[in-house]
C-alpha cells in the first residue's frame, strides 16, 4: 500500500537486505533501509568507506549476521544506514521479545530489534518501520535461552540472596518461639503479610512455620489448633545458604515441602527469602 517508509533487517550474506531494498526502492525511492550489524563483522566499515578492513574484524557470539568479508550479493547503494549492536544486546533483546511478545526468536531477531531501538530517535511519529525476523528461537535453546550460558559470558546480571534482601532495609526477620501460640504466629503472617516463619531458639533457626503446613496441620487432625504451642506444629527448619548464592540456585532449593531459605549476614542476624522474592527477582 505505500505505507511502509523503513525496512530494518540484519546483514549477513546480504542476500535478504539486498533482494527486499531493491524491491522496495523500487516501489519507493524513499523508503529507507537499515541493516543492523554486529561488533566484530567488517561490514558496517566497507558500508561507511568502501574499505574492507580485517582489523575490524574479532570474534563474537551473535549468529546468522555480520561477515568477516563482503558477500558479492551487496548493492550498497540500496541500503540507507549501517547499525553494529553488541552480543550481549542482542541475546538479552531476543529473550525480551519472548517474554514480552510471546514470540520465539533467536539471535539475529534480538538483534534487529535492538538496531531499530538503537536508532529510534531517526523516527517521525507517522513513521511506518518493518523489521524482519530470521530465525527461530529453538536453536538458541542451549545458549540465548540458556541462564548459565548467559551468565557465563556476563549477558545477564546475576542477582544473589544478598541482592534480594538488600531491598528491605533494616527490617527484621519475622520469627516466632516454640513457646509462642499458633494464634500468636498466625497474627504475625496477617500483619506482616507472610506465609513462612522461622522459629528460632537462643537465635538460631530450629524449625519452621507456613500457612500451608498449618492448614495441613488442621485439616489433617480435624481441630481448632490456634491454641497449640509452636512445637507441637514444627516443621522442618529452613535451609541455611551462603549470601552470596544466586538466585537460579535459591529457586532450586525452595519446593512445595520447602518454602524457604535463610541467609546470615555479616552481623550475624538472619535474612529469610521465600518464592515470591524469587519469582520477583526472575521477572526483573
Amino acid at each position: 500500500d505505500g505505507k511502509i517508509t523503513h525496512l530494518v533487517c540484519t546483514a549477513g550474506t546480504g542476500g535478504t537486505v539486498t533482494g527486499v531494498a531493491q524491491y522496495l526502492k523500487e516501489k519507493n525511492p524513499n523508503i529507507q533501509i537499515w541493516a543492523i550489524d554486529v561488533f566484530g563483522s567488517l561490514l558496517t566499515k566497507f558500508f561507511r568507506t568502501g574499505e574492507q578492513d580485517m582489523g575490524e574484524v574479532h570474534p563474537y557470539v551473535s549468529e546468522g549476521f555480520g561477515e568477516d568479508f563482503v558477500p558479492e550479493n551487496y548493492d550498497m547503494k540500496v541500503i540507507d544506514y549501517f547499525e553494529q549492536v553488541t552480543d550481549k544486546d542482542g541475546a538479552v533483546m531476543a529473550r525480551r521479545i519472548a517474554r514480552e511478545e510471546g514470540l520465539f526468536c533467536g539471535y539475529s531477531a534480538g538483534s534487529c530489534l535492538q538496531g531499530l531501538m538503537q536508532l529510534k530517535d531517526k523516527l517521525k511519529k507517522d513513521d511506518l518501520v518493518v523489521c524482519i525476523f530470521h530465525d527461530h528461537g529453538s536453536r538458541y535453546i542451549g545458549k540465548v535461552y540458556n541462564d548459565q550460558w548467559m551468565m557465563e559470558r556476563g549477558f545477564l546480571d546475576v542477582k544473589t540472596f544478598k541482592d534480594l534482601v538488600s531491598t528491605r532495609a533494616s527490617q527484621k526477620l519475622i520469627s516466632v518461639t516454640t513457646e509462642q501460640t499458633v494464634s500468636e504466629a498466625f497474627e504475625l503472617m496477617q500483619q506482616y503479610n507472610v506465609e513462612n516463619i522461622p522459629v528460632l531458639k537462643d537465635g538460631e533457626p530450629i524449625g519452621a512455620i507456613s500457612e500451608g503446613g498449618l492448614f495441613t496441620k488442621m485439616m489433617t487432625d480435624g481441630q481448632d489448633i490456634k491454641n497449640r504451642k509452636v512445637k507441637e506444629v514444627l516443621e522442618a527448619s529452613y535451609p541455611v545458604i551462603a549470601f552470596d548464592t544466586t538466585v537460579e540456585r535459591i529457586s532450586s532449593l525452595i519446593n512445595k515441602e520447602n518454602g524457604a531459605v535463610l541467609g546470615k549476614d555479616e552481623m550475624g542476624d538472619f535474612h529469610i527469602v521465600t518464592k515470591y522474592d524469587v519469582l520477583q527477582a526472575l521477572s526483573n
